[in-house]
């Protein structure tokens, strides 16, 4: 548990969906539930004293979960926002990675942000949606979302450029965002 000292410092919670089964998938907009409700506690216990006064969520099924066990423990309603979800990969969407060519895989590493799968999004269209979202956040807010797209938001919260190739938060994390 966070003392209550150091969550009164903290604007927002920003927490990851639980692990999916998808081992070896590459899956951004395809709605996979989570793989079950495991680590949803440590979630809750990390989440404890936290003075939120917003519960936002991605639409995804495997954020929707988490944010509803969130809001029964927390008595807050939750709002879905459809910019918190994660990157499309268009035609990529539910291909085991090494189906995906390569030649186009070191295209996206090379150019992330210019750079959109097939039918997808583009690094540059995925951090513009988080702009907006950023925007218009309310403060004390619990953010359940992907990978991606809270790696971008952590780094708007902070007043920094997003790196899109950086590692995104475990799945069943929580990080806490500094009072600005």
């Amino acid at each position: 548990m966070i003392p209550m000292g150091v969550l009164a410092s903290h604007a927002h919670a920003l927490v990851r969906h639980l692990p999916v089964d998808a081992e070896g998938l590459c899956y951004g907009r395809l709605d996979l539930p989570a793989g079950g409700n495991e680590g949803a506690e440590a979630v809750l216990a990390a989440l404890r004293g936290f003075p939120a006064r917003h519960l936002i969520s991605s639409p995804a099924r495997r954020c929707r979960s988490l944010a509803d066990t969130i809001g029964a423990a927390s008595g807050l309603p939750c709002r879905l926002d459809a910019r918190l979800r994660e990157l499309d990969f268009g035609a990529w969407e539910g291909l085991p990675w090494d189906s995906v060519p390569c030649p186009a895989l070191d295209e996206w590493a090379a150019d992330p942000w210019g750079f959109a799968p097939p039918g997808g999004e583009s690094g540059a269209a995925l951090v513009a949606r988080l702009r907006a979202f950023h925007a218009e956040l309310p403060d004390a807010a619990i953010i359940v979302a992907h990978g991606g797209s809270l790696k971008v938001l952590r780094a708007l919260l902070a007043g920094m450029e997003p790196d899109l190739l950086s590692p995104a938060q475990p799945p069943g994390s929580v990080l806490f965002s500094p009072m600005r």
